[in-house]
């Protein structure tokens, strides 16, 4: 699946990982990710946030 890195911070969203601290459960495609959930890091929305290898 692919990651995406968030363009503020640097964060990488892996949804191998997904962000369990955030209520997102491993497995979850960024696609699949509420709208309304954000950076775990910085803050900023899912729209601070693109592909990445």
């Amino acid at each position: 699946m692919q990651k995406y890195v968030c363009d503020v911070c640097g964060y990488i969203y892996d949804p191998e990982v997904g962000d369990p601290d955030g209520g997102i459960a491993p497995g979850t495609a960024f696609e699949d990710i509420p709208d309304d959930w954000v950076c775990p890091l910085c803050g900023v929305s899912k729209d601070e946030f693109s592909p990445t290898d």
